[in-house]
């Protein structure tokens, strides 16, 4: 019998997968809401699976096919297209002043300027974000 290791403390999807760890499959949910939602808001208590749900849609929109193989949703897509992601992580950030969030995001988007290009014009958050 095959030992069962659980990802305890481990909530990004490609770990889980290139790991072993037991992953239940809800990826042909992640292909439905991909292509029938337009908007998703993501309301669930701690520990619910809120960040394995964002890294699994993180990896799918990155097309990184290789970790759905044998996954409920390998059947439903047929293109496996790349899309740029970007990954805002503002959990640091909770306890934070609202100037100190201002300051929090642009150095999380400046690196994805660097990526995508930037524009020295957009000087808020969300007109970088925009751009």
């Amino acid at each position: 019998m095959t030992e069962r290791r659980y990802p305890i403390g481990i909530q990004t999807f490609s770990e889980i997968i290139r790991e072993g760890y037991v992953y239940v499959d809800k990826t042909d949910l992640v292909w439905h809401l991909a292509h029938y939602a337009k908007y998703i808001f993501l309301s669930r208590p701690r520990r619910f699976g809120k960040s394995l749900l964002t890294t699994t849609l993180e990896s799918y929109f990155r097309g990184e096919k290789e970790l759905f193989e044998g996954l409920k949703i390998m059947p439903l897509e047929q293109e496996w297209a790349q899309y740029p992601v970007l990954h805002l992580d503002l959990s640091g950030a909770k306890h934070m002043p609202s100037d100190k969030i201002r300051e929090e995001l642009n150095n999380i988007l400046a690196p994805y300027e660097k990526v995508y290009g930037e524009n020295p014009r957009e000087t808020t958050p969300g007109m970088r974000l925009g751009g």
